[in-house]
């Protein structure tokens, strides 16, 4: 748009605030949507797949043979060593494959954000729904597995389960949420999104102990509490000291054996922390939701 003295001005589309309430009642009106969206997400994947969803059973049972093969020749296992490796590993795919999806679910659909009015927060949301479905698949094989070899877990700790998923759900649509937008502003999120997974799969205690950092810690004297800045750090150990079943193995400490009260605190703050990085987020994403089109 042109001024008298002939300098241009930008256009701005600025879409009506609503309030944190008000959102979630549009993202819930439209809840249909939400679930069309995450069927259309899993037969998309694999679509003229003949094993079609066994293969997201598959993917961690395979890269538990692959670890498990690898740590064995290193030495550097212990007993149950499979077990241990799949309780990190299907909350770490629950989460890359969450982050994974989730930031490019507004760029693809860009023809849908120009043209449908629709709450946008429900492509991003769909994404996550689509990883917790195939989340809970592998974790029903995990549980044939378990079945199988009669592993015993740790029942008094069950009920934390429950809490760690809550609390893990709410982290990761807070980060789907920005994720989106932020891609569709910086398309170098999508790659720099790769090269952050790949060191936060390192920094969580997947393939090692919790307490090998703690030793770590310690004997450079820096606080033993640093890798729970991590919020899903508390999520894989709370997997790992129900399903694993034991803090100890071999006189070797694995898990703080402190009682389910420490595991407990790890969750509630991450689910404090993760409602307050939610309700952001969705302020956050409605200041940005009607320019979404313009910017695409």
């Amino acid at each position: 748009m042109s001024s008298a003295g002939g300098s241009r001005t930008e256009l701005r589309v600025v879409a009506a605030r609503r309030s944190i309430v008000a959102h979630i009642r549009e993202i819930w009106t439209f809840r249909e949507l939400l679930g069309g969206l995450i069927r259309k997400e899993l037969k998309v994947r694999y679509k003229n797949s003949v094993l079609g969803f066994l293969w997201s059973m598959a993917q961690p049972v395979f890269l538990l043979a692959v670890y498990s093969f690898v740590f064995s020749i290193l030495g550097a296992g212990f007993e149950n060593f499979a077990i241990w490796l799949l309780c990190g590993l299907i909350v770490w795919t629950l989460v890359s494959t969450t982050l994974i999806t989730s930031v490019t679910s507004i760029t693809l659909n860009a023809n849908l954000v120009g043209k449908v009015p629709f709450p946008r927060a429900v492509l991003p949301l769909s994404t996550f729904g689509s990883a917790m479905v195939h989340f809970f698949l592998q974790f029903g094989t995990f549980a044939v597995i378990l079945m199988a070899t009669r592993h015993h877990i740790e029942w008094s700790y069950v009920w934390l389960l429950p809490i760690a998923l809550l609390a893990l759900s709410l982290l990761l649509a807070a980060s789907a949420l920005v994720l989106s937008v932020v891609n569709v502003r910086a398309r170098d999120t999508q790659h720099l999104l790769e090269l952050a997974l790949t060191a936060m799969f390192w920094i969580n205690p997947i393939v090692y102990e919790y307490q090998l950092i703690v030793r770590w810690l310690v004997a450079h004297s820096w606080p033993t509490w640093l890798p729970l800045i991590n919020p899903v750090t508390a999520i894989i150990t709370t997997f790992q000291r129900v399903i694993y079943g034991a803090a100890a193995v071999d006189d070797r400490q694995l898990l703080p054996d402190v009682g389910a009260w420490w595991y407990l605190r790890n969750l509630l703050i991450v689910a404090g922390v993760s409602v307050v990085l939610l309700l952001g987020a969705l302020r956050y994403f409605d200041r940005e939701e009607g320019n979404l089109a313009e910017v695409l």
